[in-house]
């Protein structure tokens, strides 16, 4: 393993494209994360038409390196001016933003930087020897267990998605009935085509993204003549380097940080937000001064931190090993995966093994790119929060046109962005999460088809599935997990009663 490692590594580097790429992606990253209201889905949405031309292993690098730069480069606006540029920086700026303002911004920007950069080498750990164990038992999955995986994970999603459970769901069922659009590929019968010839060859992943995650954000922002914290005055960068002592002296937040990260990461649809927050709040709990939390204290900064990077290592996993999304940001990954004629599952690991080891070199140069190219620029890079919003929003609205286009040279994949784009901008407005739309999209052909293979193969009979022990298990999670919300309110309110009548 650490041979294949090193050599798909090494060809990287000695690629006469490869550094220049990942450099590339790694300022991209950097810049699109530090800008407010940029998100690192959006960034990977809006830049990955760009990877469509490149070869395989081109294309991983460079949409890794600006996935892992963006993690950073949202911390940036998060610390500098109060403004999370990722949902994973929400918590950062918690402690972040007081560091900056007592004047320790490039301090608290360091502390940031190297903690991100540890917690993604444990992420990349957990990821390298986690993901084959796992493939190695998704192998011997059929096609119940298949089906049960599906279900499984939209339920996750579903309910790990922000606000209502049932919500999360009905988006998620909506993205289902999006997954079967075009013809039927066992009776080849049109279905919710609607006489369109565009919706006839189904609806693609990457349109899709574009608009839900991109296009969306500009109709968001439309009418935005410009960011009233980009008029202030420039925030003073100041000292650069904490003392070492005082740097080295966290490496235990870092560590638990980390190892929260890659864990909640691997969980489907848990994803960042979830991650950092745990780590923020285990953190108090071990510190000797959590009274402080919330005033400047570098603990608050380098804990979320170093959760958030670990957790991409952690959201590859189930991406990796079983096709199911880690979070919106894998979602997209997997449409270039796709384009490129690679189904993310346990066969990548066996058809594609020289693939897979150029994910784990090329997440590993993203993270050393990362911590050299943030150094450098750290001083400059608080110009980019700067930018007006009504001008970064026109460039991302050209993008979003011209990379939809790109896919298959057709405006019908652009029509398909725009009407997301819409799609996603109303679901915004009635406080529905938009991710299990483009997991429901990803999810569905694959329940679908394995449902449907299972009950030809128990000939009608649901029994298949009581049958195999691992789709049981799986289905009664998710029962569960459907179920909780719902008898949560009963349980605390007995609980409640129950005190009150022994008091």
């Amino acid at each position: 393993m650490l041979t294949d490692f090193l050599a798909a590594l090494g060809t990287t580097l000695l690629s006469p494209w490869g550094l220049v790429l990942a450099v590339i992606g790694t300022l991209l990253g950097i810049l699109l994360g530090a800008m407010p209201g940029v998100s690192s889905t959006m960034a990977l949405a809006i830049l990955l038409p760009i990877s469509f031309g490149m070869d395989p292993h081109l294309a991983i690098l460079f949409l890794l390196t600006v996935f892992v730069a963006s993690v950073y480069g949202g911390s940036v606006t998060a610390i500098l001016i109060n403004i999370p540029g990722t949902p994973g920086s929400i918590v950062t700026q918690l402690d972040g933003y007081p560091m900056a303002r007592s004047g320790r911004a490039g301090q608290a920007l360091t502390y940031a930087l190297v903690s991100s950069t540890l917690g993604g080498l444990i992420g990349l750990v957990a990821l390298v020897l986690v993901a084959p164990l796992l493939a190695a038992a998704a192998m011997k999955f059929r096609s119940p267990e298949f089906t049960a995986v599906a279900v499984f994970g939209l339920v996750l999603l579903a309910y790990a998605s922000p606000g209502s459970t049932i919500r999360g769901m009905m988006v998620g069922g909506f993205g289902l009935l999006c997954g079967m659009v075009g013809f039927d590929k066992l009776t080849d019968i049109p279905r919710f085509t609607f006489d369109s010839t565009a919706l006839q060859g189904g609806i693609e992943l990457v349109p899709l993204c574009v608009g839900l995650f991109g296009f969306a954000e500009v109709l968001k922002n439309v009418g935005a003549a410009g960011r009233s914290s980009a008029k202030g005055v420039m925030p003073t960068i100041g000292k650069i380097w904490p003392p070492m002592k005082e740097l080295l002296s966290h490496w235990k937040t870092m560590l638990r940080g980390s190892l929260i990260g890659a864990g909640v990461g691997a969980i489907p649809a848990a994803g960042s937000a979830i991650a950092v927050a745990i780590a923020y709040a285990q953190e108090m709990r071990f510190s000797k001064r959590p009274e402080k939390f919330g005033t400047g204290v570098s603990e608050g900064v380098v804990a979320p931190e170093s959760a958030n990077s670990s957790s991409i290592g952690g959201t590859l996993i189930p991406m990796m090993t079983l096709g199911i999304p880690g979070d919106a940001i894998t979602a997209v990954l997997m449409g270039s995966l796709l384009i490129h004629g690679l189904r993310p599952g346990p066969g990548l690991f066996t058809s594609n093994p020289e693939f897979v080891s150029g994910v784990y070199s090329s997440f590993f140069l993203a993270l050393i790119l990362t911590l050299i190219v943030g150094l450098l620029l750290m001083r400059w890079v608080a110009w980019v929060t700067r930018i007006p919003s009504h001008i970064l929003m026109v460039v991302i609205a050209v993008l979003c046109v011209v990379g939809s286009f790109a896919i298959r040279n057709t405006m019908d994949d652009v029509y398909i962005m725009l009407a997301f784009g819409v799609i996603g901008y109303l679901l915004n407005l009635l406080r529905l999460p938009a991710a299990p739309l483009a997991f429901g999209l990803i999810l569905g052909p694959l329940l679908e088809e394995n449902l449907r293979r299972s009950l030809i193969l128990g000939r009608g009979s649901w029994e298949i599935f009581i049958d195999s022990p691992i789709a049981l298990t799986l289905l009664l999670m998710s029962a569960g997990a459907i179920l909780l919300p719902l008898v949560a309110p009963w349980f605390v309110r007995l609980r409640n009663d129950l005190r009150r009548t022994y008091r």
